[in-house]
């Protein structure tokens, strides 16, 4: 699985910031000029419905790009589980500066809350089996690195980054390399050191790729009743993971087949942004 290198989320909070930044404020915040330079203020960002925090960095570095003085006091760390009401922060600073910053920050703190607070629901609903939940590369633009890093503050496991740093064998590829197992050895011969999954529709294909000794085997839309089959057939010689179709209805007893891991894209596209406000006192 993919470890979230820390420099690179790092740079990842920087890019993001700039960009939102810069298509938020642009030229600059009309409306905030109608403050005087001279009034400082305080705010409060306040949390209204049940949550697991993240997106602190985030946060810290909207304010430090807009206003170094601006001062970020946190009651919360990422990861943290939250209640209706409760207070995350508060602001001090040049008011112009707080109000300047306000959307953006809330923006990633909002959307990176709500994607931990997803994760964490589906981890919750299986945490009485072995199984491990995986994210997907259905991420939203430009926040990739941002949403992985807030599964994990929900409890689950980041798949690959990218296609750059593992491969995944579907359907097509086997198609043009003409068969899974000369698929596996060509992925091997150009790159021994990167991780191998392959995917499979059926048992025949599973058997397939067993032979070819990939690190990971995807079952695809396999049935319950085919994925007790392969984990019985696997015996543990390779890591296997379900994926396809998988739902809140389905997922405890997809976990209870033996797979080792379950990976759902609605842990990253079918996010609800969790309602913040900052409150503003003078």
């Amino acid at each position: 699985m993919y470890r979230i290198d820390d420099q690179l989320l790092e740079k990842a909070v920087t890019e993001n910031v700039e960009s939102a930044l810069a298509e938020d404020i642009g030229a600059g915040d009309v409306t905030a000029l109608l403050i005087s330079e001279a009034c400082a203020a305080m705010a409060r960002i306040i949390v209204r419905e049940n949550a697991i925090v993240c997106g602190i960095a985030w946060v810290d570095k909207v304010f430090r790009q807009i206003d170094p003085r601006v001062e970020v006091k946190w009651s919360v760390a990422d990861g943290d589980r939250v209640e209706p009401g409760q207070s995350l922060c508060e602001l001090s600073g040049d008011a112009r500066s707080l109000l300047s910053g306000e959307r953006s920050a809330l923006n990633f703190l909002q959307v990176l809350s709500g994607t931990a607070t997803r994760s964490h629901y589906y981890a919750s609903l299986v945490k009485e089996t072995p199984v491990k939940l995986l994210d997907t590369r259905k991420t939203l633009p430009g926040l990739r690195l941002a949403q992985k890093y807030a599964v994990t503050c929900g409890g689950c496991l980041s798949h690959r980054m990218g296609l750059y740093d593992g491969y995944l064998i579907k359907e097509n590829h086997i198609t043009a390399c003409g068969g899974i197992a000369m698929a596996i050895a060509e992925a091997r011969r150009l790159a021994p050191e990167k991780p191998i999954e392959v995917e499979v529709e059926d048992l025949k294909e599973f058997e397939q790729a067993l032979l070819a000794r990939p690190d990971m085997i995807m079952l695809d839309n396999f049935g319950v009743e085919d994925m007790r089959t392969a984990v019985r057939v696997a015996a543990g010689r390779v890591m296997l993971e379900a994926s396809g179709g998988v739902t809140e209805a389905t997922l405890v007893d997809i976990a209870r087949t033996g797979v080792d891991y379950i990976s759902l894209g609605t842990l990253t596209k079918d996010l609800k942004a969790i309602d913040l406000s900052m409150r503003l006192s003078m």
